[in-house]
C-alpha cells in the first residue's frame, strides 16, 4: 500500500509511520521539513506547507492519505481539494473533542458537536475541537461518499508523548517523595496509547473500513485509582501520596488539567466526567488496547532514555511544596 502521511514526525505521525513501514508499506511524508527531519532517512520525503505550499503533491496517486496535521478548516479544504483525485482512502485524525459538552455517559459518535465561532482560526482549547468537526465537514463535502474514514482519539498518551501530561505522572511518581494528587476516587480515566492507535490506523487503511470512530480505551476504563495503583507499581522509588478533596484545590490558583493533568474538574456541562466516551464502534473494527501497566513502564524507559525534563505541564518541585504547605 502506497502511504501519504501529511505530518509523520511527531508523536502521533511518527509512530503511523513506524507501523506503516513495520507492515511493509511505501512510505511518503508531506511535512515543512523542519521538525525531527532526521527520522526515517528511508522514507520519501515531500517539502511544502498546507498552508498554499502544496505544489509538491500534485500529479501524484497513492493508495491511502492520513491527515495528522488538520487543524484549521480552510487548510484542511485545501489538502483535500488537491488530493481527492489521488489517493483512495482520507483518513483523518480529529478528537473527542469535537462534542459540544459531556452531559451523557458513554457518548457515541453521532452525539452534538460544538459550534465553530468561524471569525477565528487560533486554535485555542475553547476552538479546538469545534475546527476539528468543521474540518470533517469539509472532507464530507469534498469527498467522495466512501472516501473518508475519521478517527477521533481521547488523550493519547505513551513514549515520544510532547505534551507531559501523562508523562507528568510517570516522571513524578518514580521521583518519589511526597505527592499531591486529587482525590478522584474511582473516577474513569480513559486514554489511549500511540502506538495501539497508529496499528489500528494502519489496519483500519488496509482493510477500506470507513466511517467515524471514537478511539479511547479500555474495554473497560480503569479508575483514577487504578492509575494511581499502577504509577506506584512501576516506580522506582518509595512514594507518598497525599490525596487532597478536588472541591479544596478548586479553592486554590491550581490550573485543572494544567498544573494537574488529567484532572478535568466535574461541572454541569460534565457530571460524569471528561473520560466516558463509546468506544464500542472502533473496538468492533479491531481496536484494541495494551495494559495500562505496560504504557507507564515503557513512557518511563522513554523519558529514562532521553532525559526530558517536565516543561509543558504538572506543577514543578517548588510549586508543589509551597501548595502542599497551604492546604495543611
Amino acid at each position: 500500500m502506497k502511504v501519504l502521511i501529511l505530518g509523520g514526525t511527531v508523536f502521533v505521525g511518527r509512530h503511523i509511520v513506524e507501523q506503516a513501514l513495520e507492515r511493509g508499506h511505501e512510505v511518503t511524508l508531506f511535512n515543512r521539513g523542519k521538525t525531527n527531519n532526521d527520522l526515517f532517512p528511508e522514507v520519501e520525503k515531500l517539502i511544502g506547507d498546507r498552508d498554499d505550499k502544496l505544489k509538491s503533491l500534485e500529479g501524484r496517486q497513492w493508495d491511502v492519505v492520513i491527515d495528522t496535521t488538520g487543524y484549521v478548516p480552510r487548510i484542511v479544504e485545501q489538502s483535500a481539494k488537491l488530493l481527492k483525485d489521488h489517493v483512495k482512502k482520507y483518513v483523518f485524525v480529529s478528537t473527542i473533542s469535537v462534542y459540544k459538552d459531556y452531559k451523557e455517559k458513554y457518548l457515541s459518535e453521532d452525539y452534538p458537536k460544538g459550534e465553530w465561532d468561524a471569525t477565528t482560526e487560533e486554535v485555542t482549547g475553547g476552538t479546538y475541537g469545534p475546527m476539528k468537526f468543521e474540518c470533517e465537514r469539509r472532507l464530507q463535502e469534498i469527498l467522495s461518499p466512501g472516501q473518508l474514514t475519521v478517527v477521533r482519539p481521547g488523550l493519547i498518551v505513551g513514549p515520544n508523548d510532547p505534551t507531559d501530561r501523562f508523562s507528568y505522572w510517570v516522571d513524578r511518581y518514580n521521583r518519589g517523595g511526597e505527592i499531591l494528587v486529587p482525590d478522584l476516587q474511582d473516577q474513569p480515566i480513559q486514554v489511549i496509547d500511540v502506538r495501539d492507535l497508529a496499528s489500528w490506523m494502519i489496519a483500519l487503511a488496509e482493510s477500506g473500513e470507513t466511517g467515524t470512530y471514537n478511539a479511547t480505551g479500555y474495554d473497560e476504563s480503569p479508575s483514577w485509582n487504578d492509575f494511581l495503583e499502577s504509577l506506584k507499581k512501576a516506580s522506582s522509588s518509595n512514594v507518598t501520596e497525599v490525596k487532597v478533596d478536588p472541591e479544596k484545590l478548586l479553592k486554590t490558583d491550581v490550573r485543572p488539567f494544567v498544573d494537574i493533568p488529567l484532572w478535568i474538574p466535574k461541572s454541569e456541562q460534565s457530571p460524569h466526567g471528561y473520560f466516558l466516551v463509546d468506544n464500542q464502534s472502533a473496538r468492533k473494527k479491531g481496536l484494541k488496547f495494551r495494559p495500562l501497566l505496560e504504557t507507564i513502564e515503557d513512557t518511563k524507559a522513554w523519558l529514562e532514555e532521553t532525559g526530558r525534563e517536565m516543561t509543558k505541564a504538572g506543577l514543578d518541585a517548588d510549586q508543589e511544596r509551597e501548595l502542599l504547605r497551604t492546604l495543611r
